[in-house]
């Protein structure tokens, strides 16, 4: 019986790979020059500190665009409020992996609402997906990509 899996995964690696891309690029703008701005990742958080809150918008911008140019949707980064301490502005960013229960609930039910002829499985951070036709799973591969879900999704471990 075909199947696949609903995931929402990050690739930690290109995320190192982007922050690292980011500290290089705060190093050598000019805007930045003399400015003690940094971006450290630890266990899915990213830590933006800088001198000025504007120059912490503008590292969430690089950031943003770093992402972006390594496949990682920037919708995966939950934005934390900003924190002032001293003379040091901080932005904490988590990175949102895996279905919650709440979202896994409303795929399981737009998929319903459609009618065809699949079966549905929560399991775990994940949602499997199986039925009789392969038609009627790449309908609701479809039917995701085109729902106003702001999580990003990937469909992984098609079977027939």
């Amino acid at each position: 019986m075909p199947s696949f899996d609903i995931v929402s995964e990050v690739d930690t690696q290109e995320i190192m790979n982007a922050v690292d891309q980011c500290n290089r690029e705060v190093d050598s703008r000019f805007d930045f020059r003399g400015v003690e701005a940094t971006f450290y990742y630890r266990d899915d958080h990213i830590r933006l500190s800088a001198d000025a809150e504007i120059q912490i918008d503008q590292m969430l911008d690089i950031l943003r665009t770093k992402l972006a140019k390594r496949q990682i949707d920037p919708q995966v980064m939950n934005l934390k409020d900003k924190e002032h301490s001293g003379k040091r502005f901080f932005q904490n960013i988590e990175i949102h992996e895996g279905i919650d229960a709440d979202l896994a609930r409303r795929i399981v039910k737009m998929i319903k609402n459609e009618k065809l002829k699949v079966q549905i499985a929560v399991q775990g951070d994940q949602v499997r997906v199986s039925g009789k036709k392969r038609d009627d799973l790449q309908k609701v591969i479809v039917l995701l990509k085109e729902a106003n879900i702001n999580t990003p999704l990937q469909f992984k471990n098609f079977r027939d």
